[in-house]
Protein backbone atom coordinates (compact mmCIF):
# COMPACT_ATOMS: atom_id res chain seq x y z
CA UNK A 1 0.00 0.00 0.00
CA UNK A 2 1.56 3.37 -0.56
CA UNK A 3 2.63 5.48 2.35
CA UNK A 4 0.39 7.89 3.94
CA UNK A 5 0.49 11.34 4.10
CA UNK A 6 2.36 11.76 7.47
CA UNK A 7 4.59 8.50 6.36
CA UNK A 8 5.58 8.65 2.53
CA UNK A 9 6.62 6.16 0.56
CA UNK A 10 10.33 6.84 0.11
CA UNK A 11 10.79 3.98 -2.75
CA UNK A 12 10.76 6.85 -6.02
CA UNK A 13 10.40 4.97 -8.58
CA UNK A 14 12.62 5.53 -11.71
CA UNK A 15 10.99 8.08 -14.41
CA UNK A 16 10.50 6.80 -17.68
CA UNK A 17 11.14 8.48 -21.11
CA UNK A 18 11.26 5.86 -23.62
CA UNK A 19 11.27 1.91 -23.82
CA UNK A 20 14.69 1.42 -21.81
CA UNK A 21 14.13 2.88 -18.05
CA UNK A 22 17.13 3.45 -15.99
CA UNK A 23 18.15 0.59 -13.96
CA UNK A 24 21.08 0.44 -12.33
CA UNK A 25 21.11 3.96 -11.03
CA UNK A 26 17.71 3.88 -10.14
CA UNK A 27 18.28 2.35 -6.40
CA UNK A 28 21.44 4.96 -5.64
CA UNK A 29 19.36 8.05 -7.22
CA UNK A 30 16.44 7.72 -5.33
CA UNK A 31 18.37 6.72 -1.89
CA UNK A 32 19.62 10.88 -2.37
CA UNK A 33 15.73 11.76 -1.88
CA UNK A 34 16.01 14.03 1.35
CA UNK A 35 19.53 13.93 1.23
CA UNK A 36 20.20 17.79 0.62
CA UNK A 37 23.03 19.73 -0.92
CA UNK A 38 25.42 18.34 1.35
CA UNK A 39 24.62 14.50 0.26
CA UNK A 40 24.38 15.45 -2.83
CA UNK A 41 27.59 17.32 -3.84
CA UNK A 42 28.82 14.17 -1.72
CA UNK A 43 27.01 11.73 -4.42
CA UNK A 44 28.47 14.14 -7.16
CA UNK A 45 31.74 12.78 -7.90
CA UNK A 46 30.88 9.37 -8.38
CA UNK A 47 27.59 10.29 -10.81
CA UNK A 48 29.83 12.12 -12.41
CA UNK A 49 31.51 9.48 -13.83
CA UNK A 50 28.67 7.28 -14.34
CA UNK A 51 26.64 9.50 -16.31
CA UNK A 52 27.27 9.92 -19.81
CA UNK A 53 27.22 13.51 -21.88
CA UNK A 54 24.87 14.24 -24.17
CA UNK A 55 25.59 13.15 -27.67
CA UNK A 56 27.52 9.92 -27.48
CA UNK A 57 24.46 7.59 -27.60
CA UNK A 58 22.99 7.63 -24.42
CA UNK A 59 21.26 11.17 -24.04
CA UNK A 60 17.76 9.42 -23.23
CA UNK A 61 20.21 7.75 -20.27
CA UNK A 62 21.17 11.13 -19.35
CA UNK A 63 17.51 12.55 -19.65
CA UNK A 64 15.93 9.77 -16.98
CA UNK A 65 18.81 10.21 -14.76
CA UNK A 66 17.97 13.61 -14.40
CA UNK A 67 13.98 13.33 -14.25
CA UNK A 68 14.35 10.59 -11.76
CA UNK A 69 16.46 12.70 -9.56
CA UNK A 70 13.84 15.10 -10.01
CA UNK A 71 11.06 13.33 -9.12
CA UNK A 72 13.11 11.99 -6.26
CA UNK A 73 14.21 15.57 -4.57
CA UNK A 74 14.12 18.83 -6.56
CA UNK A 75 16.59 20.11 -4.10
CA UNK A 76 19.34 17.12 -5.25
CA UNK A 77 18.54 17.53 -8.75
CA UNK A 78 19.32 21.01 -8.58
CA UNK A 79 22.64 20.52 -6.95
CA UNK A 80 23.45 17.55 -9.18
CA UNK A 81 22.31 19.42 -12.60
CA UNK A 82 25.29 21.98 -12.70
CA UNK A 83 27.73 19.69 -11.95
CA UNK A 84 26.97 17.47 -14.48
CA UNK A 85 26.37 20.39 -16.90
CA UNK A 86 30.04 21.24 -16.16
CA UNK A 87 31.66 18.06 -16.65
CA UNK A 88 29.16 17.51 -20.55
CA UNK A 89 30.78 21.37 -21.30
CA UNK A 90 34.12 20.41 -20.61
CA UNK A 91 34.37 17.11 -22.23
CA UNK A 92 32.70 19.20 -25.18
CA UNK A 93 35.71 21.63 -25.29
CA UNK A 94 38.32 17.96 -24.70
CA UNK A 95 39.29 19.39 -21.52
CA UNK A 96 39.92 17.78 -18.36
CA UNK A 97 38.93 19.17 -15.02
CA UNK A 98 41.32 20.46 -12.50
CA UNK A 99 44.05 17.72 -12.49
CA UNK A 100 44.91 18.16 -9.09
CA UNK A 101 41.32 17.92 -7.79
CA UNK A 102 39.53 15.04 -9.68
CA UNK A 103 37.08 15.18 -6.79
CA UNK A 104 35.87 18.77 -7.61
CA UNK A 105 32.44 20.15 -7.38
CA UNK A 106 31.16 22.13 -9.71
CA UNK A 107 28.58 24.97 -10.34
CA UNK A 108 28.07 26.90 -13.62
CA UNK A 109 27.26 30.78 -13.66
CA UNK A 110 26.22 32.20 -17.03
CA UNK A 111 24.00 34.80 -15.72
CA UNK A 112 23.99 38.90 -16.27
CA UNK A 113 22.56 41.27 -14.25
CA UNK A 114 22.28 45.33 -13.64
CA UNK A 115 25.35 46.56 -11.31
CA UNK A 116 27.24 43.31 -11.66
CA UNK A 117 30.00 42.56 -14.47
CA UNK A 118 32.66 40.17 -14.29
CA UNK A 119 35.66 40.76 -16.63
CA UNK A 120 38.61 38.56 -18.04
CA UNK A 121 42.00 40.03 -19.26
CA UNK A 122 45.01 37.88 -20.13
CA UNK A 123 47.44 37.68 -17.64
CA UNK A 124 50.10 35.54 -16.07
CA UNK A 125 48.48 33.17 -14.08
CA UNK A 126 49.56 32.08 -10.41
CA UNK A 127 48.62 28.56 -9.06
CA UNK A 128 46.70 27.87 -12.34
CA UNK A 129 43.92 25.42 -11.73
CA UNK A 130 44.63 23.90 -15.56
CA UNK A 131 47.22 22.19 -16.63
CA UNK A 132 51.15 23.84 -16.55
CA UNK A 133 50.26 26.07 -19.80
CA UNK A 134 46.83 27.29 -19.72
CA UNK A 135 46.17 26.36 -23.02
CA UNK A 136 42.95 25.45 -24.62
CA UNK A 137 43.72 26.06 -28.23
CA UNK A 138 45.78 27.89 -30.78
CA UNK A 139 44.20 30.93 -29.96
CA UNK A 140 44.12 30.78 -25.85
CA UNK A 141 46.81 33.26 -24.12
CA UNK A 142 48.99 31.54 -21.61
CA UNK A 143 46.23 32.75 -18.99
CA UNK A 144 43.46 34.83 -17.87
CA UNK A 145 42.48 36.79 -14.57
CA UNK A 146 38.94 37.62 -13.85
CA UNK A 147 38.25 40.87 -12.09
CA UNK A 148 34.38 42.08 -10.84
CA UNK A 149 31.44 40.60 -9.45
CA UNK A 150 29.49 37.63 -10.86
CA UNK A 151 25.63 37.59 -9.85
CA UNK A 152 23.53 34.57 -9.36
CA UNK A 153 25.67 31.70 -8.09
CA UNK A 154 23.96 28.85 -6.73
CA UNK A 155 25.52 27.23 -3.97
CA UNK A 156 29.08 28.99 -4.55
CA UNK A 157 29.69 28.85 -0.99
CA UNK A 158 29.42 24.75 -1.52
CA UNK A 159 31.07 24.15 -4.57
CA UNK A 160 35.14 24.58 -4.96
CA UNK A 161 35.09 25.09 -8.87
CA UNK A 162 32.81 27.02 -10.99
CA UNK A 163 32.79 27.65 -15.08
CA UNK A 164 32.14 31.42 -15.06
CA UNK A 165 31.10 33.39 -18.19
CA UNK A 166 32.92 37.07 -18.20
CA UNK A 167 33.43 40.13 -20.79
CA UNK A 168 36.64 40.01 -22.61
CA UNK A 169 36.23 43.43 -24.66
CA UNK A 170 32.91 45.37 -24.94
CA UNK A 171 30.83 42.80 -26.83
CA UNK A 172 32.38 38.93 -26.07
CA UNK A 173 32.36 36.96 -23.37
CA UNK A 174 34.44 33.70 -23.03
CA UNK A 175 33.78 30.86 -20.47
CA UNK A 176 36.38 30.08 -17.81
CA UNK A 177 37.58 26.99 -15.20
CA UNK A 178 38.15 28.74 -11.81
CA UNK A 179 38.57 27.07 -8.66
CA UNK A 180 36.69 29.16 -5.80
CA UNK A 181 39.03 28.69 -3.39
CA UNK A 182 41.51 30.60 -4.34
CA UNK A 183 42.50 33.99 -2.92
CA UNK A 184 40.35 36.81 -4.55
CA UNK A 185 37.18 35.06 -4.48
CA UNK A 186 34.63 36.38 -2.01
CA UNK A 187 31.50 34.52 -1.83
CA UNK A 188 28.75 37.95 -1.04
CA UNK A 189 25.94 37.12 1.73
CA UNK A 190 23.39 38.71 -1.12
CA UNK A 191 19.83 38.43 -0.12
CA UNK A 192 17.82 35.07 -0.63
CA UNK A 193 14.62 33.86 1.44
CA UNK A 194 12.50 31.86 -1.12
CA UNK A 195 9.68 28.89 0.15
CA UNK A 196 10.97 27.11 -2.68
CA UNK A 197 14.64 25.36 -3.02
CA UNK A 198 15.42 27.00 0.43
CA UNK A 199 18.68 25.19 0.55
CA UNK A 200 19.84 25.98 -2.96
CA UNK A 201 21.25 29.19 -1.93
CA UNK A 202 22.17 31.72 -4.98
CA UNK A 203 24.38 34.87 -4.46
CA UNK A 204 27.26 37.33 -6.13
CA UNK A 205 30.82 36.24 -6.09
CA UNK A 206 33.34 38.86 -6.11
CA UNK A 207 36.72 38.10 -7.81
CA UNK A 208 39.42 39.85 -7.41
CA UNK A 209 42.47 38.94 -10.02
CA UNK A 210 41.59 35.97 -10.05
CA UNK A 211 43.83 32.96 -11.95
CA UNK A 212 41.94 31.09 -14.74
CA UNK A 213 41.57 29.20 -17.13
CA UNK A 214 39.90 29.44 -20.53
CA UNK A 215 37.48 27.12 -21.69
CA UNK A 216 37.03 27.66 -25.55
CA UNK A 217 37.50 30.47 -27.65
CA UNK A 218 35.15 34.06 -26.31
CA UNK A 219 31.57 33.28 -27.53
CA UNK A 220 32.43 29.51 -27.73
CA UNK A 221 29.78 28.91 -24.83
CA UNK A 222 26.76 30.09 -26.66
CA UNK A 223 27.53 28.92 -30.50
CA UNK A 224 28.52 25.47 -29.03
CA UNK A 225 25.91 22.50 -29.96
CA UNK A 226 25.70 21.25 -25.93
CA UNK A 227 24.23 24.83 -24.85
CA UNK A 228 21.22 24.08 -26.03
CA UNK A 229 21.48 20.42 -25.06
CA UNK A 230 22.20 21.68 -21.22
CA UNK A 231 19.18 23.55 -21.35
CA UNK A 232 16.89 20.67 -22.37
CA UNK A 233 18.96 18.49 -19.27
CA UNK A 234 17.18 21.21 -17.18
CA UNK A 235 14.07 20.56 -18.53
CA UNK A 236 14.30 16.94 -17.89
CA UNK A 237 14.47 18.31 -13.50
CA UNK A 238 11.31 20.29 -14.86
CA UNK A 239 9.76 17.27 -16.05
CA UNK A 240 11.17 14.82 -13.13
CA UNK A 241 9.47 17.31 -10.36
CA UNK A 242 6.24 17.58 -12.22
CA UNK A 243 5.92 13.66 -12.00
CA UNK A 244 6.85 13.72 -8.64
CA UNK A 245 3.87 16.50 -8.01
CA UNK A 246 1.30 13.82 -10.62
CA UNK A 247 2.16 11.23 -8.49
CA UNK A 248 0.68 12.46 -5.52
CA UNK A 249 -2.41 12.93 -7.77
CA UNK A 250 -2.41 9.39 -8.63
CA UNK A 251 -1.91 8.14 -5.33
CA UNK A 252 -5.14 10.20 -4.30
CA UNK A 253 -7.03 7.97 -7.05
CA UNK A 254 -5.62 5.08 -5.12
CA UNK A 255 -6.46 6.36 -1.68
CA UNK A 256 -10.31 6.82 -2.61
CA UNK A 257 -12.65 6.43 -5.46
CA UNK A 258 -11.84 9.57 -7.80
CA UNK A 259 -15.36 11.52 -8.98
CA UNK A 260 -15.67 13.05 -12.46
CA UNK A 261 -13.66 16.10 -11.75
CA UNK A 262 -10.98 14.12 -10.34
CA UNK A 263 -10.32 11.60 -13.62
CA UNK A 264 -10.34 14.97 -15.82
CA UNK A 265 -7.29 16.39 -13.79
CA UNK A 266 -5.79 12.86 -13.75
CA UNK A 267 -6.63 12.44 -17.55
CA UNK A 268 -5.28 15.82 -18.31
CA UNK A 269 -1.89 15.57 -15.89
CA UNK A 270 -1.33 12.62 -18.04
CA UNK A 271 -1.67 13.97 -21.17
CA UNK A 272 0.51 16.70 -20.13
CA UNK A 273 3.54 14.70 -18.73
CA UNK A 274 2.72 12.25 -21.91
CA UNK A 275 3.82 15.10 -24.13
CA UNK A 276 6.91 16.29 -22.31
CA UNK A 277 7.90 12.67 -22.47
CA UNK A 278 7.84 12.17 -25.80
CA UNK A 279 9.58 15.64 -26.15
CA UNK A 280 12.45 14.81 -24.04
CA UNK A 281 12.45 11.38 -26.00
CA UNK A 282 12.63 12.57 -29.17
CA UNK A 283 15.34 15.53 -28.28
CA UNK A 284 17.74 12.71 -27.35
CA UNK A 285 16.97 10.88 -30.40
CA UNK A 286 17.91 13.72 -32.05
CA UNK A 287 21.15 14.35 -30.20
CA UNK A 288 22.51 11.58 -30.77
CA UNK A 289 21.48 11.48 -34.55
CA UNK A 290 23.86 13.98 -35.19
CA UNK A 291 20.47 16.26 -36.17
CA UNK A 292 20.51 18.80 -33.48
CA UNK A 293 23.21 21.36 -33.95
CA UNK A 294 23.35 24.78 -35.02
CA UNK A 295 20.00 26.28 -36.01
CA UNK A 296 17.87 22.74 -35.76
CA UNK A 297 19.71 22.61 -32.23
CA UNK A 298 18.96 26.04 -30.92
CA UNK A 299 15.00 25.55 -31.98
CA UNK A 300 14.86 22.08 -30.73
CA UNK A 301 15.63 23.47 -26.98
CA UNK A 302 13.62 26.32 -27.13
CA UNK A 303 10.47 23.41 -28.33
CA UNK A 304 11.31 21.16 -26.19
CA UNK A 305 11.84 23.46 -22.89
CA UNK A 306 8.21 25.29 -23.82
CA UNK A 307 6.18 21.87 -23.79
CA UNK A 308 7.98 20.74 -21.11
CA UNK A 309 7.51 23.97 -18.92
CA UNK A 310 3.72 24.18 -19.68
CA UNK A 311 3.23 20.55 -18.97
CA UNK A 312 5.13 21.11 -15.40
CA UNK A 313 2.63 24.32 -14.90
CA UNK A 314 -0.40 22.46 -15.98
CA UNK A 315 0.37 19.74 -13.53
CA UNK A 316 0.84 22.16 -10.61
CA UNK A 317 -1.97 24.05 -11.34
CA UNK A 318 -4.28 20.30 -11.98
CA UNK A 319 -2.75 18.91 -8.97
CA UNK A 320 -3.83 22.21 -6.59
CA UNK A 321 -7.07 21.91 -8.14
CA UNK A 322 -7.62 18.23 -7.89
CA UNK A 323 -6.40 17.66 -4.13
CA UNK A 324 -7.20 21.48 -2.41
CA UNK A 325 -5.65 22.39 0.43
CA UNK A 326 -5.12 19.90 2.29
CA UNK A 327 -1.50 18.08 1.24
CA UNK A 328 -0.59 22.11 0.71
CA UNK A 329 -0.99 22.80 4.27
CA UNK A 330 -0.62 19.19 6.10
CA UNK A 331 2.03 17.14 3.93
CA UNK A 332 5.66 18.90 3.99
CA UNK A 333 7.01 16.65 1.47
CA UNK A 334 4.30 17.21 -1.10
CA UNK A 335 3.79 21.30 -0.23
CA UNK A 336 8.19 21.82 -0.36
CA UNK A 337 7.75 19.78 -3.76
CA UNK A 338 5.52 22.27 -5.48
CA UNK A 339 7.41 25.53 -3.80
CA UNK A 340 10.53 24.06 -5.54
CA UNK A 341 9.59 22.93 -8.79
CA UNK A 342 7.38 26.45 -9.19
CA UNK A 343 10.64 28.43 -8.26
CA UNK A 344 12.79 25.93 -10.35
CA UNK A 345 10.52 26.66 -13.21
CA UNK A 346 11.28 30.44 -13.22
CA UNK A 347 14.61 29.65 -15.54
CA UNK A 348 12.06 29.32 -18.27
CA UNK A 349 11.49 32.67 -18.98
CA UNK A 350 7.47 32.03 -19.82
CA UNK A 351 6.07 34.05 -22.47
CA UNK A 352 9.15 35.80 -23.36
CA UNK A 353 10.89 32.07 -24.57
CA UNK A 354 7.59 31.37 -26.10
CA UNK A 355 7.65 34.52 -28.21
CA UNK A 356 11.80 33.50 -28.91
CA UNK A 357 10.06 30.08 -30.23
CA UNK A 358 7.95 32.08 -32.33
CA UNK A 359 10.52 34.30 -33.63
CA UNK A 360 12.46 31.08 -34.32
CA UNK A 361 9.58 29.37 -36.68
CA UNK A 362 8.33 32.59 -38.10
CA UNK A 363 10.84 32.20 -41.23
CA UNK A 364 9.98 31.05 -44.86
CA UNK A 365 8.31 27.59 -45.18
CA UNK A 366 5.60 25.92 -42.21
CA UNK A 367 7.87 24.24 -39.49
CA UNK A 368 5.10 22.20 -39.26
Amino acid sequence: MPGTPDTPDRAVPAVRLGPAPVVAETEALTALAGAGVAGALEAAVVLGRDVPPPGVGRTLHRWEVLATLGAADLVVARTLEPHLDALAILDEAGLPGDPDRPDARWGVYAAEGPGARLEARPGATRADPGDATGATGPAAPAGWVLSGRKPWCSLAGAVDHALVTAWTDDEHRGLFAVDLRQDGVTVEDGTWAPSGLAEVRTTPVAFADVPARAVGAPGWYLRRPGFGWGGIGVAAVWHGGAVGVARRLHDQAQRREPDQLALMHLGAVDAALTASRLALGDSAAAIDAGTADGAAGTLLAARVREVVAGAAEEVLRRAAHALGPGPLSQEPEHARRVADLALYLRQHHAERDAAALGRLVAGPGSPW
